[in-house]
C-alpha cells in the first residue's frame, strides 16, 4: 500500500517536473515568432528571410529529435534534457545579442578595407545560431518520452500523457503573452524622435513615416533582443531545475519498476550490439512507426504554421492589433490546446479502447475544416445543397459540403449524438472484421460517400428547382443507422 502511495507521488511529481522543463524549451522556441516584426523593422531582414529561418529550424529540430532519441536511449534523459535547455538559453543569448556581434564583425572587415552591410552580416549570424538552437530543441522530447513510459503503465499511458502534452501548450501560450503582451509593447528604447530612425523604419517595412505601426516600432525599438534574453535567463534557472528535481525512472527513488526492468544505459559493445539490432527490427522495421510519423509531418505543418506565423498573419492579413493578435494566440494554446489534449487523451482510453490512431484521424479532419474556415470566410448559402447550382452551373462541391453545415444547434447535436451512440458500433464492427487501420478507412468512406449517395435522388427530382436547398449530415448518420 505503502509502495502504490509512494508510486503515485512519483509518478505525478515527474509528469509535472518534465512538464515545467520542456513547457521552457517551448518560451526559448517560439519567442521568435513575436521577435520578427520587430526584426523586420529595425534591420529590414525580409519575410522570405526569415521564413527560411523558420523552414531550416524546423527540419534540424526534426532531424536532431532522431539523433537525440538514440542518445538519450544510451544516456541518463536527465542530463540530456538539462544540457539541452541550458545551451539553448545560451544560444538565445547570443541571438539577442547578435546585431552587436555583427557590429563587431563589420568593424573587422572594415579595417580590411571590406565594406560589408550590417543587414547581410546579420542575417547569416543570426540564421546559424537559429539552426543551432533547432537542433538543441531536438533535447527536450526525448528524454521525457522515454523517462515517462518508466513511470507510467501502459493503459493509463494515453491519459496521462495527454497530460503531459500540455506543456506545448502551457509553454508557447507563456511565450507568446511574454513577448506580445509584455517585450514588444513595454520595452525597447524610444526612437520616435530621432526622424532618420523613423524613416529607417518606414523604409524597412514599406509604410508611410507618418503610420502608426512606424511610430509604434520606433517607441520600442530594439525590444525584440529581450524576447530572446528575459526567456534565455529562465531558461538558466529551468536547466538548474531539472538537473535537481528530475528522475529517469522508479528505481532510481528505491520504488519497482512500472513495467519490465529500467532502461539501462548502453555502456558496453555487447549492449550496445543488443540494442542495435533491437531497434533496427522494432523501430526501422515498424510499419507503425513509419506511418505515424509521415501522418505527424502533417500535422505539424499546420502547428508550426500557427506558431511561427500567426501573430504576423493576423496582425498584417486580418489588421488585428499585436494585443488582440497575442490574446487569439494565447487563447490558442492555452483554452483550446489544452482542453482538446485532455479531452482527446481521456477519449482515447475511455471512448476508443486506447485506439489512438482513431482519435487522431478524427482530430485531423476537424484541424482541416477549421482551417478552411479560418482562411475563408464561408457563406451557408454557397455550401448548402441545391439541384439547380450544382447541374446547371457545374458545382458538384455541393453534393459533399452541404453534410458539414447544418440548420441549426439543434439540427447539429442530433446528429452527433446518433452518430456517436451508433456510429461507435459500427466502427468496432469494421474494425473486427477488416483490422483496426481498414476498418476506420472503411467507416469513413461510407460516411462520406452516404452524404454524397443520399441526394442523387434529390439531384435527379428538383435539379429545374432553384429554391430546393437542404442541409446536414443526416443521409450520412442514416447510413450509419
Amino acid at each position: 500500500m505503502q509502495t502504490t502511495k509512494s508510486l503515485k507521488y512519483w509518478q505525478w511529481r515527474t509528469i509535472i517536473v518534465t512538464m515545467i522543463g520542456y513547457a521552457m524549451f517551448y518560451l526559448v522556441r517560439k519567442n521568435f515568432s513575436f521577435s520578427m516584426p520587430g526584426l523586420q523593422a529595425d534591420f529590414g531582414i525580409t519575410k522570405t528571410q526569415l521564413g527560411i529561418f523558420l523552414t531550416l529550424h524546423g527540419v534540424i529540430y526534426g532531424l536532431s529529435r532522431f539523433v537525440v532519441g538514440i542518445i538519450t536511449d544510451r544516456n541518463s534523459a536527465r542530463k540530456v534534457m538539462s544540457l539541452g535547455l541550458m545551451l539553448c538559453a545560451i544560444v538565445n543569448i547570443l541571438f539577442g545579442t547578435s546585431d552587436a556581434v555583427a557590429g563587431w564583425v563589420i568593424s573587422l572587415a572594415g579595417k580590411a578595407g571590406n565594406g560589408v552591410a550590417i543587414g547581410s552580416v546579420l542575417v547569416y549570424i543570426m540564421g546559424t545560431l537559429w539552426l543551432i538552437n533547432g537542433f538543441l530543441q531536438g533535447m527536450g522530447v526525448p528524454p521525457c518520452t522515454k523517462t515517462l513510459t518508466q513511470w507510467i503503465h501502459p493503459k493509463e499511458l494515453a491519459t496521462k500523457m495527454s497530460i503531459w502534452n500540455m506543456s506545448h501548450s502551457i509553454g508557447a501560450g507563456l511565450a507568446m503573452a511574454l513577448c506580445g503582451w509584455f517585450i514588444m509593447p513595454h520595452l525597447g528604447v524610444n526612437m520616435s524622435a530621432d526622424p532618420d530612425m523613423v524613416a529607417s523604419i518606414a523604409a524597412n517595412v514599406k509604410l508611410d513615416p507618418a503610420d502608426p505601426k512606424v511610430l509604434a516600432f520606433a517607441e520600442h525599438f530594439g525590444a525584440w533582443r529581450w524576447c530572446f534574453l528575459i526567456p534565455a535567463a529562465v531558461a538558466v534557472l529551468g536547466s538548474i531545475f531539472l538537473l535537481i528535481f528530475f528522475k529517469d525512472s522508479p528505481s532510481d527513488v528505491g520504488l519497482p519498476e512500472v513495467v519490465g526492468k529500467k532502461k539501462a544505459i548502453v555502456t558496453t559493445p555487447e549492449e550496445s550490439a543488443e540494442h542495435n539490432a533491437f531497434v533496427k527490427k522494432h523501430v526501422y522495421g515498424n510499419r507503425i512507426i513509419w506511418t505515424l510519423a509521415i501522418t505527424n509531418f502533417f500535422v505539424y505543418v499546420v502547428r508550426f504554421a500557427a506558431l511561427d506565423w500567426g501573430p504576423t498573419l493576423l496582425t498584417e492579413s486580418k489588421d488585428i492589433s499585436m494585443a488582440s493578435a497575442t490574446t487569439l494566440c494565447v487563447l490558442f494554446e492555452l483554452l483550446g490546446g489544452n482542453l482538446g489534449m485532455l479531452f482527446w487523451g481521456w477519449s482515447t482510453d475511455h471512448w476508443f479502447n486506447s485506439k489512438a490512431h482513431h482519435t487522431s484521424l478524427y482530430c485531423m479532419i476537424g484541424v482541416a475544416v477549421s482551417i478552411l474556415c479560418f482562411t475563408r470566410t464561408l457563406n451557408i448559402n454557397a455550401l448548402k445543397f441545391n439541384a439547380y447550382d450544382i447541374v446547371h452551373r457545374g458545382q458538384w462541391y455541393r453534393m459533399l459540403s452541404y453534410g458539414f453545415v447544418h440548420g441549426g444547434w439543434g439540427h447539429l447535436i442530433f446528429n452527433m449524438l446518433t452518430l456517436y451512440f451508433f456510429g461507435t458500433v459500427v466502427e468496432r464492427y469494421f474494425c473486427s472484421g477488416f483490422g483496426d487501420v481498414n476498418g476506420v478507412i472503411l467507416y469513413v468512406v461510407l460516411y462520406v460517400s452516404a452524404i454524397a449517395v443520399s441526394t442523387v435522388w434529390d439531384l435527379v427530382k428538383y435539379r429545374n428547382d432553384y429554391n430546393y436547398s437542404a442541409v446536414g449530415a443526416s443521409g450520412a448518420v442514416s447510413a450509419i443507422l
